[in-house]
């Protein structure tokens, strides 16, 4: 079965609505650690930016949910950024947890598992 689409239809973005865990103070905290900008905060949401890369912070504590959730983020340099990410000792300070950089099909990838659990795929394309 073929779905018909609406190509006058223009798609704009694509912002993800990210659990925060039990600490979103927390999360909020890692997030601009690593780099990303607060836009915008209405209390049990908040925006991030980087780079035109968007997603929204969600007060929201589901541990299941958030360990099936999985997010790829595109990156120019994997090595450097898993430099940055060790020297501002991000995991000591938020008990996150991330892999050395690695060889995938589709990228150099560092992978960071967040407060809540999700995991964030951070991939230098090939």
């Amino acid at each position: 079965m073929e779905l018909q689409t609406n190509n006058n239809m223009k798609f704009l973005s694509l912002e993800p609505f990210v659990p925060s865990g039990s600490n979103f103070e927390s999360s909020k905290q890692l997030f601009a650690a690593l780099g990303f900008n607060i836009n915008w905060d209405a209390g049990d949401f908040t925006g991030f930016e980087k780079d035109g890369c968007k997603f929204i912070l969600q007060k929201y504590d589901v541990k299941a949910f958030a360990e099936n959730f999985m997010l790829s983020v595109g990156i120019d340099n994997a090595d450097e950024f898993y430099k940055e990410v060790k020297e501002k000792q991000l995991i000591e300070k938020f008990g996150i947890r991330m892999n050395k950089p690695v060889d995938q099909p589709y990228g150099r990838e560092v992978n960071i598992i967040d407060i809540a659990g999700v995991c964030w795929h951070f991939v230098q394309p090939l």
